[in-house]
């Protein structure tokens, strides 16, 4: 049972959100990373959309405890946030998978389905922060409220701080949310403490829970950015801030990430124009891609109903991605292009129909693998109308392939994924630093089996969504250490020449006297490079460039020398 909210101030604590003591293993912890290839996407789509599987569990979704004797209390929006909300904290659901699915179930569309999204999507983001502020306003910590109720008051501690919603309505409408999923007695709970949060404003609140920023900006962006202080710390390192300045690129980039980001799509090369997805006869308002050439930005509405999509000449893809791809497919070789390309780790399969898509005018073919089947069949999808690709599943690590067969080899390895987090609001609070640490032998197998397979002067793309040092920068040092025959191509440079801005890296690769080599240029997309000495790596970000947080090497093989010095 609930008790009445206490009026006493409590000291904050950066312990994360509260979480059900009788959870189950968490996908991230669960999965073996060896058998993986994308650890972030580990569930099957397929089960993770069927909203059936969240009915009929206490206080959760499904028929209310009440159904029967009286009509729901709660409007739909509402209710299918809670629903998302209790699935996602007892289930270990995906917010962006299970909701979508709830809302074509229960026919919710238009602005309530708008309101869901917001509902759901920034409740998850802010849960660290929401309940710090509850427990000021209950003498119980939220880790001792009952769930169903702890979720409600989420809820509406989101809609009375973040949003819109006036205060007597959030107020209500959680009242009677909480009515219909646990009864009267606890509605009386939650009314008294909404009560005590919207005495302040977030602002107010955030003066109260956070830490001094002056003596401890980790603590202090942890608390009023809703992040684990661990990825705090590794959004810093990677954007190579000390917190003696306070940190605001870090914080930038974390605010960055509580921001639902748009809908890009990929005209594919030679199969879409761009220029058929906007204009007067687009099927959905669109504008053009700030940097990809072929990238398109969605205004509203569903990708579904573009013709282009639904034929398979378009999908949705982060500019990002784009561009990694575009990167790898115009990187100089040190020879005449004669081999086939490879995609290590395709599923589930948009950059290897980039890549497809530009290998085709060369007569190149490009072969896809992922060790998953499912996802092998999903890249076959994203395949059928590039007839110079070929899709296999088999692992990366142990080659279907001839060594050196391959002018361009594409490692878009497993990660945490915490490049992709405004997308994934909830996985903030699943990942921990141990996931990265296990995904590190993995990722250093893969680039090690990618570099195999490229022919001397051909280039390799490692590639992550993830911004984190241990998974992009440390990865490729540690690799590099032991191979001589790998050079380091510079990706800003390459990338800037290949949108058409920049200094040519040159036919035999950028410069190696430096960080960035001779003749380097930003022309093409400002503050890409990565802080020194690692400035020869392109590191994407929200806050920058308005994409996922992707991280980009583009290496050389080249004939293996017996000593000296590798460049």
């Amino acid at each position: 049972m609930t008790s009445s909210p206490s009026r006493r101030t409590r000291p904050a604590r950066d312990q994360g959100p509260a979480r059900s003591r009788n959870r189950g293993q968490s996908p991230s912890q669960a999965q073996n990373p060896s058998q993986a290839q994308n650890p972030s996407q580990a569930q099957n789509p397929s089960q993770a959309q069927n909203p059936s599987q969240y009915k009929q569990s206490r206080g959760g979704p499904g028929r209310p405890r009440n159904a029967g004797r009286r009509a729901t209390r709660a409007d739909p929006a509402r209710r299918v946030a809670y629903d998302v909300l209790w699935a996602v904290d007892q289930r270990d659901a995906y917010a962006n998978l299970l909701l979508p699915a709830l809302l074509r179930e229960r026919g919710i569309e238009g602005r309530d389905a708008a309101l869901a999204t917001e509902l759901t999507y920034g409740t998850l983001r802010g849960l660290q922060t929401y309940d710090a502020i509850l427990n000021q306003c209950s003498d119980r910590s939220p880790g001792d409220i009952d769930p169903p109720v702890r979720e409600v008051l989420r809820l509406g501690t989101h809609q009375l701080l973040a949003t819109r919603v006036a205060s007597h309505a959030a107020v209500a409408t959680s009242v009677d949310l909480a009515k219909d999923v646990v009864g009267m007695r606890p509605a009386g709970f939650v009314n008294a403490v909404l009560r005590r949060v919207s005495t302040r404003t977030q602002a107010e609140w955030l003066e109260i829970i956070a830490p001094d920023r002056a003596a401890d900006p980790i603590g202090y962006l942890a608390a009023t950015c809703s992040y684990p202080r661990w990825i705090v710390e590794a959004f810093r390192a990677a954007l190579g801030e000390e917190p003696a300045g306070g940190l605001p690129e870090t914080g930038a980039a974390l605010a960055a990430g509580n921001v639902r980001p748009r809908i890009t799509l990929a005209a594919l090369p030679r199969l879409a124009d761009p220029k058929e997805l906007i204009g007067e006869g687009a099927a959905e308002p669109a504008e053009p891609a700030r940097w990809s050439p072929f990238g398109v930005i969605l205004h509203g509405g569903d990708p579904a109903a573009i013709p282009a999509v639904a034929e398979g000449r378009a999908f949705v893809q982060d500019e990002a991605s784009q561009l990694a791809a575009l990167a790898l497919a115009r990187a100089p070789l040190a020879h005449p292009p004669a081999g086939p390309w490879l995609d290590l780790c395709a599923g589930p399969g948009g950059k290897s129909a980039v890549l497809a898509a530009f290998a085709a005018p060369d007569g190149a073919h490009l072969l896809a693998s992922d060790v998953r089947p499912h996802r092998a069949e999903l890249t076959r999808a994203h395949l059928r109308h590039l007839p110079n690709a070929a899709v296999i599943a088999a692992d990366g690590r142990a080659a279907a392939w001839h060594p050196g067969s391959f002018d361009r080899v594409l490692a878009d390895v497993p990660c945490s994924g915490l490049g992709a987090l405004r997308r994934r609001p909830e996985a903030r609070w699943r990942k921990s630093p141990e996931d990265v640490e296990n995904l590190g032998a993995l990722q250093r197998s893969l680039l090690h089996a990618a570099i195999d397979a490229a022919r001397p002067g051909g280039v390799i793309a490692y590639v992550t969504c993830s911004p984190h040092r241990a998974e992009t920068h440390d990865v490729v040092r540690d690799v590099l250490s032991s191979r001589p025959d790998v050079t380091v191509l510079d990706a800003p440079a390459i990338l800037a020449t290949a949108l058409g801005g920049g200094a040519s890296p040159g036919p035999a690769g950028p410069g190696t006297s430096g960080p960035a080599g001779p003749g380097t240029s930003d022309a093409g997309i400002p503050g890409l490079r990565s802080p020194d000495p690692d400035g020869r790596y392109a590191q994407f970000w929200p806050h920058r460039h308005g994409t996922d947080a992707i991280f980009l090497a583009l290496l050389r093989r080249t004939p293996a020398a017996p000593q000296g010095p590798r460049t």
